[in-house]
């Protein structure tokens, strides 16, 4: 009788430990463009799957899911989410959207008004969001330059999310680390693209 007593016992430890360990497991969801999509780059080269692999060794209880395209915009992102929520259910949302809108001119207001309505779905989850911002060049003109830039500041202060100021920052003054379009970054500048997103991103998945 001991013995079965003692049976049970471990057996239901074992399923507390498993129920345990699968409540730890979390589900990080990369919506962006070329710049998380590896445009140009071998297979497994850009950082989003870098970022799996540091995650294998420091933490493997996540999960990558990358749903980045080439040539997304903050509206084909807004279109596709639903979905992708509902699939993969995240726990964090790495949002890298918006560069596209602003190479095509598209006015300023439309991409902060989907920005903040991905923010919105995916907060109504009780998904943790990491917004990662973008600049660009002076020559769209100084006040569109303004205008974009400050959407992603604007943003983060008011829906209380975390923001990576500006994506290609410890590129910018590096033009060899830029491929021959001199848009999209190359293999060698991907770990210094998650090094920047790193900082913000590490504090999401531990909580």
């Amino acid at each position: 009788m001991v013995g079965k007593i003692r049976r049970v016992l471990l057996m239901a430890a074992l399923l507390c430990a498993s129920a345990s360990a699968y409540s730890a497991s979390k589900t990080l969801l990369v919506l962006g463009d070329s710049l998380s999509a590896e445009y140009g780059l071998a297979r497994g080269s850009g950082w989003v799957a870098q970022l799996e692999k540091r995650l294998k060794a420091e933490n493997p209880d996540v999960r990558v899911v990358n749903a980045s395209i080439s040539g997304d915009t903050t509206s084909g992102g807004r279109t596709r989410l639903p979905a992708l929520l509902e699939k993969h259910k995240p726990d964090v949302m790495v949002l890298e959207l918006g560069a596209n809108d602003a190479l095509r001119g598209l006015p300023v207001a439309s991409t902060e008004d989907n920005l903040r309505a991905m923010i919105s779905a995916a907060k109504g989850i009780h998904a943790r969001v990491l917004l990662v911002g973008m600049q660009i060049p002076p020559n769209y003109g100084p006040d569109y330059t303004r205008q974009f830039a400050a959407v992603f500041k604007k943003l983060a202060t008011e829906q209380k999310v975390p923001l990576v100021p500006f994506f290609l920052e410890r590129l910018v003054e590096r033009p060899e680390l830029f491929q021959s379009d001199r848009l999209h970054p190359t293999a060698d500048a991907q770990p210094l693209l998650l090094d920047t997103v790193w900082p913000r991103l590490q504090p999401l998945l531990v909580k």
